[in-house]
């Protein structure tokens, strides 16, 4: 019986490749646990977000098991290896448009979700003041 495949890898690599088309800054929002290698003091509520833009990282790879690569963080270069499981979320920096998964039981790889594109959809509430964008899970 042939083993089934997550789409999760299949997706963070189609919206990578989304943002470096658009020219847009692909972040990486993941769930650190005891198989991610990332620097722990940036990390905050077990969570960290990655810059993995080409210009920011080195021999990034978007395998199906690993994302790895080196970046700079506080100008020392740090090796950076993370479970694909470990991954909650990829998406675009300027406009927080992206793919979010959630674990659901019985499918350890988790479900993704879009987050609503602000063009085609009207907010369900208003942005914030600040102008700093923010992301929103739909359900």
């Amino acid at each position: 019986m042939k083993k089934d495949l997550s789409t999760k890898p299949y997706l963070i690599r189609a919206i990578y490749d989304w943002c470096a088309d658009s020219n847009l800054t692909p972040y990486l929002a993941v769930q650190v646990d005891q198989n991610t290698r990332v620097p722990v003091e940036y990390v905050k509520n077990g969570e960290i977000v990655l810059n993995i833009s080409q210009d920011s990282t080195r021999n990034l790879t978007l395998g199906n098991e690993l994302v790895q690569f080196s970046a700079r963080f506080n100008g020392l270069s740090r090796e950076v290896s993370i479970p694909v499981l470990a991954v909650s979320g990829i998406f675009a920096k300027e406009s927080g448009v992206g793919l979010f998964f959630e674990a659901t039981e019985g499918d350890p790889a988790g479900k993704a979700r879009v987050q609503r594109e602000r063009a085609n959809e009207s907010p369900r509430d208003p942005p914030p003041s600040g102008g700093k964008p923010r992301l929103q899970v739909i359900k």
